[in-house]
C-alpha cells in the first residue's frame, strides 16, 4: 500500500525506513484498525477524549500531582507552543525524550506528537555513551530532559554527538517557564497516519540496539487490539514498572487509558514496593510488569493492601507456569501472559480470562496472524518446534539497519522466538532461539530447565544457557539467586539438580549451577541471559 504524503518538512526519518520490498506484509483485517489517511495519534487520544465528553476524568495519579484529561491535553497544548515557538522544532524531526515515568514525560510526549515531532524515549538509566548512540542513529538535534537526569544528556552534548539543545523538564525549569505564557489551544499537525510517530530502541538483550520506526496509526492500533482485549471497564486504574520508552510500558501507561478514558497512577521510584505502595495508594486494579516482578510482589503483599487488584499483565519475558500459579494462589488472579516485541510496538500473542492456559502465551489476537515455520519459511505441523512468524497492522521498520532482511522475510516477521503451536490454536513458548541449547547431541530449551529450578521453594530467580565444555561440547549451565543466599554451595546444588531430573527428563538437567546474588537485567526486566554466556 504507497504510503500517504507526509505532514513533516524534515523527511529523514522517512527517508532511512527500509526499502518497501523489505517491509512486512501490513494487515487491516478488522474495522477497528481501519484508519482515516491523515491521522494524528496524540490528538485522536486526548481531543478524542474531551470529544467524548471525559475531560473532567482524571487522566493520571502521582505522588506530586494528579491531572484530568482537561488539564493534559492543556499543557500538552502550551509544550506543542513552546516547541516550535521557543524551541524551533520542524515537523518530522526527532526529539530525545528522556525522564522517569511521570507526569512531565507524558506531557513531553503527546506535545511532541501534536506538534508534528518524532518522540524518542530513552531509559532513565541510560549513560552518555548510550544516549550519543541514540543521538547519532536518529539524528537528534533537541532534547527534553528531566532536570534530575541531565548529566548523561548534557554529555553527550558535550561529546558532539548533535546534539543543539537540551530543554529542561520540572516545575521552576525553563520548559515550565515558557508554557506558562502559551495558549492551552493547539491544532495539531496535519500528519499522514503512516507518518512516523515515534522510534522505539530495542532494549539490548542481545547487543547492539535497533530503532524501530512506528507510524502514527501504529500507536492507536496497539490500543486498538491488545488494549481492547484487555476489556477496559470504568474504574479500572492501570499501573506497573516497564518505562514508558519500553513499547510495553507506553502502551500500558499512557496509550491504553487515554484511548479507554481511565487513568493510570505513576510509582514515585522504580521497584516493586514503590509499586505496591502506589496500588495501595490509589486502588490500582491492574498491574503490568515483567514475570520477575510478579514473584517479588509476592513476597511483599503481605505488607500492603493489594486487595484493589482484579488483573494483571505479564511481558518482557515468557511467564513459568510456576510463577502463573503461585500468583494466582497468592491473589486469585489469573495472569494475562503476551509476547510483543519493540519491532511490532505491543502484544500480538496473548489469552485472556476463561481463555487462559497457564504456561501457554495463548493465541494470536484479534487483527494478527501468526504461525510456527521451519527453516524453509513454511507452517510446520501442529506440535512441532519452529519459528515464531507474525503479522498485523504493525510490523518491524529497523531505521537504517540491514538487519530488517533478517527480521522481516517473505511479509512475515521472524521475532527470533522458537515457539510450538498446539491443535487448538495455543501458543507454547520454547525459548529464544539463540537460548536452545545442543548438548551432547539433545537439544534443551533453557526455559524449560528455568521452570523447572523455579518449581523448586529454594529458588528466587535463574537463568539457564549452554556453556563452553571441553568434553562435551556444551553443557547446560544454570546461574540461580537464592531466596536465601546463606545456603548456596555444593549440598544446595545438588538438591536442585536432583530436582530438575525428578520434574523433566533426566538429561536436561544442568550440569553446572553457579550461585548469584542477581542476574544481568535490561532496564525492562529482561534478563541479558548473554551476558552469562562463556
Amino acid at each position: 500500500m504507497p504510503m500517504a504524503p507526509s505532514g513533516y518538512a524534515d523527511g529523514f526519518a522517512r527517508d532511512s525506513l527500509p526499502d518497501e520490498t523489505d517491509w512486512p506484509d501490513f494487515r487491516f483485517d478488522i474495522p477497528s484498525v481501519q484508519y482515516p489517511k491523515r491521522l494524528n495519534a496524540a490528538a485522536e487520544l486526548l481531543d478524542g477524549a474531551l470529544a467524548k465528553g471525559w475531560g473532567d476524568r482524571v487522566s493520571v495519579y502521582s505522588a506530586e500531582r494528579t491531572l484530568t484529561y482537561s488539564e493534559l491535553n492543556a499543557e500538552a497544548n502550551q509544550l506543542a507552543h513552546v516547541l516550535l515557538d521557543d524551541l524551533g522544532l520542524v515537523s518530522g524531526e526527532r526529539v530525545l525524550i528522556h525522564g522517569p515515568n511521570a507526569i512531565d514525560m507524558m506531557v513531553a510526549w503527546y506535545g511532541v506528537l501534536k506538534a508534528g515531532g518524532i518522540a524518542v524515549m530513552t531509559m532513565p538509566l541510560l549513560r552518555e555513551p548510550e544516549i550519543t548512540t541514540i543521538v547519532q542513529k536518529a539524528r537528534i538535534r533537541l532534547a527534553l530532559c528531566a532536570a534530575p537526569l541531565k548529566e548523561a544528556v548534557e554529555k553527550s552534548m558535550a561529546q558532539g554527538s548533535g546534539l543543539e539543545r537540551i530543554a529542561l523538564m520540572g516545575e521552576s525549569e525553563d520548559v515550565a517557564s515558557l508554557m506558562a505564557g502559551k495558549s492551552d489551544a493547539f491544532q495539531a499537525c496535519d500528519t499522514a497516519a503512516d507518518d512516523i510517530a515515534l522510534l522505539a530502541f530495542t532494549s539490548g538483550t542481545t547487543g547492539e540496539p535497533k530503532a524501530c520506526a512506528h507510524f502514527h496509526r501504529s500507536v492507536l492500533a496497539m490500543a486498538d487490539t491488545f488494549g481492547a482485549m484487555l476489556d477496559p471497564q470504568e474504574g479500572d486504574i492501570y499501573a506497573g514498572t516497564p518505562p514508558f520508552a519500553f513499547t510495553f510500558g507506553l502502551g500500558a501507561f499512557v496509550v491504553f487509558p487515554a484511548r479507554a478514558g481511565f487513568p493510570v497512577a505513576l510509582p514515585p521510584k522504580p521497584g516493586f514496593e514503590a509499586l505496591c505502595e502506589t496500588i495501595q495508594r490509589f486502588g490500582v486494579t491492574h498491574t503490568f510488569t515483567a514475570p520477575t516482578g510478579y514473584r517479588a510482589m509476592i513476597a511483599l503483599k503481605d505488607a500492603y493492601d493489594l486487595s484493589s487488584l482484579r488483573g494483571g499483565v505479564s511481558a518482557g519475558e515468557h511467564l513459568p507456569e510456576a510463577t502463573w500459579r503461585a500468583w494466582n494462589d497468592a491473589t486469585g488472579i489469573g495472569l494475562v501472559d503476551g509476547i510483543g516485541a519493540t519491532e511490532m510496538i505491543h502484544i500480538f500473542i496473548s489469552a485472556t480470562g476463561r481463555d487462559i492456559r497457564p504456561g501457554a502465551t495463548g493465541k494470536a489476537i484479534p487483527g494478527y496472524e501468526a504461525r510456527v515455520i521451519g527453516e524453509d519459511g513454511k507452517a510446520v505441523p501442529d506440535g512441532k518446534i519452529g519459528k515464531l512468524a507474525v503479522r498485523g497492522p504493525t510490523g518491524c521498520l529497523y531505521l537504517a539497519d540491514d538487519r530488517q532482511k533478517t527480521y522481516v522475510k517473505n511479509g512475515w516477521n521472524i521475532t527470533g522466538d522458537l515457539y510450538r503451536r498446539d491443535p487448538d490454536g495455543y501458543f507454547w513458548y520454547v525459548s529464544r532461539a539463540d537460548d536452545l541449547i545442543v548438548a551432547s547431541g539433545y537439544n534443551i530449551a533453557g526455559p524449560e530447565v528455568e521452570q523447572a529450578l523455579l518449581m523448586h521453594d529454594a529458588v528466587a530467580e535463574c537463568a539457564v544457557v549452554g556453556q563452553a565444555c571441553d568434553e562435551r561440547g556444551t553443557i547446560v549451565a544454570a546461574h540461580v539467586v537464592l531466596k536465601q543466599p546463606l545456603l548456596a554451595g555444593a549440598e544446595m546444588a545438588k538438591e536442585l539438580q536432583d530436582f530438575v531430573k525428578l520434574t523433566i527428563a533426566p538429561y536436561k538437567y544442568p550440569r553446572v549451577i553457579h550461585f548469584t546474588d542477581v542476574l544481568p537485567k535490561t532496564q525492562t526486566g529482561k534478563i541479558q541471559r548473554f551476558r552469562l554466556r562463556t
